[in-house]
């Protein structure tokens, strides 16, 4: 936008506890160096009044969770738009079909920011399950010192540790991408399975390329990274949890679309499978679901993205695009609508 005698005007739109946890005294100098800040944030509305003249003021949104969904309609109501910068991951929450339509609107994701935490927290999950660090926890306090897991029980368990491990990744996205990067510098076996990545790919990454049956049967670690399409649903299914190992790790930090839970609950039942959760399906899970109360289940809440102080990292990049947008400059993360076809 160089060349104009204004600064453009920015919307602020998210959830309310959200600018907070987005923007510290930096990041608010950072903004209004170059835009001017449309008072009244954060919006979450833009059907009220006070929402659609903000929206018709804007030149660039910044959004984030909690942004209403920019239909067909309410493009009509913001002839100024140009540019949507999401401080989150997946801009399908409010960007639909019919928004991709509309020409002339940049967007920009911090999918990549996003993606440190969740690859951090999957890659120390697969640790911690390697080990069994869940279940061994929840013996010790029962036990409460008495005996002790190597005196009592021995230490030999092959099914136990991490030297060598077989761990699978589904999908060879930013976040199974940066698993894989993190697991080849220690010493783990790795496999992946990804309709889009060619052999020679997977190799230069350090693993190897696998038909996701035979990953599921190789692997004793699988850990799922796909995005949300209409193919990949349940595409973990009775048949699939059948061919992991006994014994074996189901890791979920993606989306609970991709595993039928139905056929998960008969497996973790049996105590077969060793399995943790971030993200079930439903959203979260119904009180009297016994995936709580299973020894070999760890449920966590939906907490392996950015969380406390990574948000500054999100907003960090939402406004590294502002600021490149409004000096002429590309984007380092534009999202087009051909994207949507492998990306969550």
């Amino acid at each position: 936008m160089t060349g104009s005698s204004r600064k453009p005007r920015l919307l602020v739109a998210m959830r309310d506890e959200l600018p907070e946890g987005f923007f510290g005294p930096h990041e608010w100098v950072r903004l209004k160096a170059v835009v001017d800040v449309i008072p009244g944030f954060p919006f979450t509305d833009f059907d009220t009044l006070t929402g659609a003249e903000a929206l018709a003021e804007a030149d660039i949104l910044l959004a984030a969770w909690g942004t209403p969904a920019l239909t067909r309609a309410r493009l009509k109501r913001a002839p100024r738009l140009r540019m949507v910068a999401y401080a989150a991951a997946s801009v399908r929450t409010f960007a639909p079909a019919e928004f991709w339509d509309a020409p002339g609107i940049l967007v920009t994701t911090a999918a990549s920011a996003m993606a440190v935490p969740v690859a951090e927290f999957t890659f120390a999950a697969i640790i911690m399950c390697g080990k069994d660090v869940f279940r061994l926890r929840d013996d010790h306090r029962a036990e409460r010192g008495a005996g002790g897991f190597g005196s009592r029980r021995g230490l030999n368990f092959p099914y136990l540790g991490n030297h060598s491990r077989r761990v699978g990744i589904v999908g060879a996205s930013r976040i199974g991408r940066l698993i894989i990067e993190m697991l080849a510098r220690s010493k783990f076996q790795i496999a992946v399975y990804d309709p889009f990545l060619k052999a020679q790919e997977a190799a230069a990454l350090g693993a190897m390329k696998m038909e996701l049956h035979d990953l599921l049967a190789w692997s004793d670690t699988v850990s799922l990274h796909a995005p949300i399409l209409p193919e990949t649903r349940h595409m973990i299914g009775a048949r699939e949890l059948s061919l992991m190992a006994d014994r074996a790790v189901l890791i979920n930090t993606a989306r609970g679309w991709l595993v039928d839970h139905g056929a998960l609950l008969v497996e973790a039942r049996s105590g077969r499978l060793r399995i943790l959760i971030d993200t079930p399906d439903p959203e979260p899970l119904p009180p009297d679901s016994p995936f709580y109360d299973l020894p070999n289940v760890v449920l966590t809440p939906h907490i392996a993205g950015a969380l406390g102080n990574e948000l500054r990292a999100l907003s960090d990049l939402a406004i590294t695009e502002i600021e490149r947008f409004v000096g002429g400059l590309p984007p380092l993360h534009p999202v087009h609508k051909r994207d949507l076809e492998h990306m969550a």
